[in-house]
């Protein structure tokens, strides 16, 4: 049986793998939340791991608030850097099977098709620079058995997201303005924890591999919120309005489909399309009657 340690289990990702943890008996599961495992204080992750064993680690935590990262710039390069650059050399010097999630924010959005894995890194905004950066340094660390998995627009049964946000506005607002040109795709993390679990026994590698995944198709954040409210039946008209009409403190990419192509030739996996997944956690939100 090997033993899985997940760190981040109280975001959507990692709230997500242990929901299905059961399914996978086959691992014996550690879920690390910021009490065990505090990613803010980098002198005590070695005090954590030692006199533990662990086969491997998929490293869900992270620095997510875009915004905020803007002005939190030394904290968000503590998680998304730092521990991240702590940890591959805890997993090279363990011999430990390491997963850690990335984001499409690594690219800067000016792309004309799918982004492949070797296309060159350009973050627009510190929260893609610091996972930039915590890419980085797992590749100069360099220990085997690693893979980084870049994705896009979560959303979760689990935290808060956009499909969260939609509903809530939804049932208080007869309309609502969504930014039309942004395009991507939005990826349910049940899928994401499904595939990361099933394709861990598979990973061989003398070196770290970084592979792109989110669900199929491609959509604008008005497609999303379009198919939030019709799959939910919740009456609220939405107007696609302009990035510039909508202004934060961070840039978002404006292009940042994902290339698929490799994640699902190594490893055999089908990914579901985005729309099918939504239906799936509205059905689990209690949102389609």
């Amino acid at each position: 049986m090997l033993k899985v340690l997940v760190s981040g289990v109280s975001g959507q990702l990692g709230s997500e793998i242990k929901a299905i943890s059961t399914l996978y008996p086959q691992y014996d599961f550690t879920f690390a939340d910021r009490s065990m495992l505090d990613l803010s204080n980098l002198c005590k992750m070695e005090d954590f791991f030692e006199g533990k064993i662990f086969d491997a680690i998929i490293n869900c935590a992270a620095y997510t608030a875009v915004d905020k990262a803007e002005s939190e710039i030394d904290f968000a390069d503590t998680i998304n850097h730092r521990f991240v650059s702590m940890l591959a050399k805890i997993a090279k010097k363990k011999n430990t099977l390491l997963i850690h999630l990335s984001t499409d924010y690594v690219f800067d959005g000016k792309n004309y098709r799918p982004y492949i894995e070797s296309d060159p890194s350009d973050p627009q905004g510190v929260y893609g620079c610091t996972k930039r950066d915590g890419e980085n340094a797992i590749l100069s660390v360099a220990p085997c058995n690693t893979i980084i998995i870049r994705t896009s627009w979560v959303y979760s049964s689990f935290g808060n997201n956009f499909v969260k946000t939609m509903l809530r506005l939804g049932h208080e607002r007869d309309n609502l303005g969504v930014i039309f040109d942004q395009v991507g795709t939005p990826t349910y993390a049940r899928d994401l924890a499904q595939a990361i679990l099933d394709i861990l026994p598979q990973i061989n590698n003398t070196k770290p591999e970084i592979y792109h995944y989110s669900n199929e198709g491609a959509a604008s954040w008005y497609d999303f919120a379009k198919a939030i409210f019709e799959l939910s039946s919740v009456t609220c008209q939405v107007n696609p309005i302009t990035t510039d009409q909508y202004p934060t403190p961070a840039s978002r990419p404006h292009y940042s489909l994902l290339n698929k192509s490799k994640i699902k030739n190594d490893f055999n996996l089908s990914i579901p399309y985005w729309r099918d997944s939504l239906k799936e956690c509205l059905n689990t939100l209690g949102e389609i009657k």
